[in-house]
């Protein structure tokens, strides 16, 4: 990265202000390598997480510099970060916010506006996917007043049932709506296919797949539009965040509206009349020339990240490339050590012409087995290994979700399977080979202890 986005723009190089930033800069980097430094592991002793923040003194540098321009909101290192995210994507434009769920919720808010017209979503329309998801993929269908329709998954790829979407397609349906599981495409060619023939937008969560490949092109490109999330267990993190991208310029600003309280101007924060009309407009109700600042067309919220948080994903996207691939090699280095145990696990299985960046490693215990998940994830959690479901397993069975309106289309068989019988582990760039053998020999152990 650039090292000079670390210095202020607004100030002289020789400044007098411009060198304390260098030496406070240069003293952050030398604290961080004394105070973050990384902890030996101790097998038994040492926690080993499901995931979890990967940084160093780069990052500290980045949030300081981003302290001192004191610029509260969004401002410069945003830009930079949007604009060097949307070039990783190869997308036309993304959209920061405060974080993935809030990511989902303009995705999915924004096909309500009645900017679209006739592909506008209205309430009582259907958004398909599966029940198999996080809570938040979810959520924002119910908070437009839309109605989720649910489909069961496959096994062992996690991802919805293509076999079912026909099935579930009525005249109320707009939209479909899925995540990547667990960094794991979903089946692009068919969904995507499906999707144009009907006319349905695709909205693609891309929370856990920031990396993933389907068919050599990368996820979130395939869809209408698609979120991220960067929160500290994801591929990379500014502490809260996600972003919303598209290559629709239409939607882009319909995005913008909804993150910035609705309102109709599209200027950044510090700006004025980029429309070039500020007190020019006319809107019906309003007098001639209402400042366009104040003139709001859909029901938004204000859900920008700050500066702060940008500069710490620049930092952090700048080593995108070695954390995806460290993922992909502890993934692979977990299902070698792990297929000895087939005969009681169902192992992940990459969804077929995809490249997962794989957000966590997924494992299914058989109904042979002479062990229970509970029993197994007891043992690990004792053993100081972390453990984690699929998200809310069956989101229908949730208790929040008693009484809401949504449709289930066939069963959910594989769905409760999966609930019952599936736990994840970690493959997040920080662990270590000595913290997966821990991981592999403490399984061992439990296996063999159960076996007797």
């Amino acid at each position: 990265m650039d090292e000079k986005i670390l210095l202020n723009p607004n100030l002289d190089i020789e400044s007098e202000s411009q060198k304390l930033r260098s030496e406070i800069l240069k003293l952050v980097e030398d604290y961080s390598k004394i105070a973050h430094k990384t902890s030996k592991f101790v097998p038994g002793k040492s926690f080993v997480p499901c995931a979890g923040r990967v940084y160093d003194s780069h990052e500290m540098k980045m949030l300081t510099a981003a302290s001192l321009d004191f610029w509260l909101t969004t401002g410069r290192f945003n830009a930079e970060f949007e604009k060097k995210l949307s070039e990783f994507l190869n997308v036309n434009f993304v959209t920061t916010t405060n974080s993935g769920s809030s990511a989902n919720l303009l995705a999915l808010s924004a096909l309500t506006s009645e900017k679209l017209g006739k592909r506008s979503l209205n309430p009582g329309d259907e958004v398909i996917g599966v029940a198999a998801c996080f809570p938040t993929t979810v959520n924002p269908i119910i908070q437009n007043n839309l109605v989720p329709v649910f489909l069961d998954i496959e096994l062992p790829g996690y991802n919805i049932d293509t076999t079912l979407l026909e099935d579930a397609i009525s005249d109320k349906s707009k939209a479909i709506m899925l995540a990547h599981t667990l960094g794991n495409p979903f089946n692009l060619n068919e969904i995507t296919k499906i999707a144009r023939q009907n006319n349905l937008w695709l909205i693609e969560d891309c929370c856990d797949a920031l990396g993933s490949k389907y068919d050599g092109k990368l996820v979130g490109t395939f869809g209408d539009v698609s979120t991220l999330s960067f929160y500290p267990a994801h591929h990379m993190t500014m502490g809260e965040g996600g972003a919303v991208f598209t290559n629709d310029k239409l939607l882009k600003k319909i995005i913008v509206s909804f993150r910035d309280w609705g309102r109709d101007c599209y200027c950044d924060p510090g700006k004025n009349n980029t429309c070039g009309k500020r007190f020019d407009w006319n809107f019906e109700g309003l007098p001639h020339g209402y400042d366009h600042k104040f003139i709001y067309t859909h029901t938004g919220y204000n859900l920008k990240i700050t500066d702060m948080q940008a500069s710490v994903g620049l930092a952090q996207l700048s080593k995108i490339k070695k954390f995806i691939q460290k993922r992909k090699e502890n993934f692979n280095w977990l299902k070698n050590h792990l297929e000895k145990y087939e005969k009681y696990f169902l192992l992940p299985e990459a969804t077929e012409k995809s490249e997962p960046s794989w957000f966590g490693f997924p494992i299914l215990i058989k109904d042979n087995a002479p062990f229970s998940l509970l029993e197994l994830n007891g043992y690990l959690f004792s053993h100081n290994v972390d453990t984690r479901p699929i998200f809310t397993g069956n989101i229908t069975k949730q208790p929040y979700f008693k009484n809401k309106n949504f449709r289930v289309i066939g069963n959910l068989n594989n769905t409760d399977k999966m609930m019952g019988r599936t736990f994840w582990i970690g493959v997040y760039p920080g662990l270590t080979v000595d913290m997966m053998e821990y991981v592999v020999k403490t399984i061992d152990d439990f296996i063999q202890f159960n076996e007797k």
